[in-house]
């Protein structure tokens, strides 16, 4: 790993702790957020070629304190903007702590909190991503703009705003109750789970993956697992994220067309992502109450046993779709998929059957999955002429570019 690399990775594992922080010391979200990724930047550009300093903890806190304390004196929005010179100018003069900056609190790691408040039920998921990403994930606001394919201002609003809810909701920075993080976990996994769907396979653009995030959604996802050992849902999550990522590059062919599961050379499924991800929900399945992520996961692990698609162990996948509907009721993707399943074991037709039951769902009305499903199982019954409709419909409703070229291939070649 070169030493932009090494410097990249510390920042993002000292990011959720500056923060955590610093925001328990002084409050006001918003502006120690914007203080440490100042601090950050500063360290991007100084590190690299000064050296990484003994306490590099301690470097950002004080840089970052210094920033606030600038602010607090009334610096304009445009002095803001240009804060970056000097910062690094304070920085440089700086080789440890000043007298009373570190009070010992460096090493305390509050990730796991400032997780929970950038999962704030007042934000929408779009806006939970977006704050997780560069609060606790330590992105820039350009990072995460890319990965959203959005203009850097209309993700600078984005998080604005969302650091203005949470200011304006009153929550103070603190370990919730055991309650209270009971009743947040779950958005905070449905937070992660997003992050990493939105990399495996992009909602727009013309990349099927976005490895940065799907990356940064693993990372997380240890790093909670790691404060949440005993939590069976959080080891089920983390356990399908590596299943599913193990697949990644057998995804695309060289050029770049979409591979789908049962034509992929599974050769070139990453073996040591996939063991770890069995060997944790085996694990876990035998000892947590049973969660829709760990069900997830158990059906992810069942088809990475199979050397070859055609011999897919298709009944106890269907026997697990029928677990997760009970568990997660009235969640229309699984339903689909739940169909395919369905079909795999009792034919096309019992599958369309199923599908039939989502034309009416107004969540799944304009989605393209719903059609490309349809076409699948029509073209399973020979039905050629009624599949190419649904794949041109799918198509038309996609808005991922490699999927829309799939879906149109798979028109072609039934025409």
């Amino acid at each position: 790993m070169s030493v932009p690399e090494q410097v990249e990775d510390l920042l993002r594992r000292l990011a959720p702790r500056v923060l955590g922080l610093l925001v328990r010391r002084h409050g006001q979200f918003d502006a120690c957020e914007d203080a440490v990724q100042e601090a950050l930047l500063a360290a991007a550009l100084q590190w690299p070629e000064q050296g990484i300093p003994d306490n590099p903890a301690s470097w950002l806190i004080t840089v970052a304190g210094r920033r606030l304390t600038d602010a607090w004196r009334g610096e304009s929005a445009r002095q803001r903007r240009e804060v970056t010179a000097a910062v690094r100018e304070a920085a440089d003069s700086l080789t440890t702590p000043g007298p009373g900056e570190d009070d010992g609190t460096a090493d305390t790691d509050d990730s796991l909190t400032l997780l929970l408040l950038c999962c704030h039920p007042a934000l929408s998921p779009s806006a939970q991503m977006a704050l997780t990403l560069r609060a606790v994930g330590g992105l820039t606001t350009a990072q995460i703009a890319n990965a959203f394919l959005v203009p850097e201002p209309t993700m600078g609003q984005r998080i604005s705003r969302a650091k203005q809810k949470i200011k304006a909701s009153g929550t103070g920075f603190a370990p919730l109750s055991e309650e209270d993080r009971a009743a947040r976990l779950p958005v905070v996994l449905q937070v992660l789970y997003l992050i990493f769907n939105e990399g495996y396979t992009a909602s727009s653009g013309p990349r099927l993956h976005r490895a940065d995030l799907t990356a940064e959604a693993i990372r997380l996802t240890r790093d909670l697992r790691g404060r949440l050992p005993g939590d069976g849902e959080v080891a089920g999550l983390l356990a399908l994220m590596l299943l599913t990522e193990a697949r990644r590059t057998a995804r695309t062919g060289p050029d770049g067309a979409l591979v789908p599961l049962a034509e992929q050379d599974r050769s070139r499924w990453d073996r040591a992502l996939l063991s770890e991800g069995t060997e944790l929900i085996s694990d876990t399945l035998t000892w947590a109450p049973i969660g829709p992520y760990q069900l997830q996961a158990a059906i992810a692990a069942v088809h990475s046993e199979s050397g070859k698609a055609e011999d897919t162990d298709w009944p106890q996948i269907l026997m697990l779709y029928r677990l997760l509907e009970q568990v997660w009721p009235n969640n229309p993707v699984v339903r689909l998929n739940h169909a395919i399943a369905v079909a795999m074991v009792r034919g096309p037709a019992a599958g369309l059957e199923m599908l039939a039951e989502l034309e009416d769902d107004a969540r799944m009305s304009e989605h393209h999955r719903l059609p490309a499903v349809r076409a699948h199982l029509w073209e399973m019954a020979g039905e050629f002429a009624r599949a190419r409709e649904e794949y041109e419909l799918a198509a038309r409703r996609a808005t991922s570019l490699p999927e829309r070229r799939y879906l149109e291939s798979r028109a072609a070649r039934l025409g």
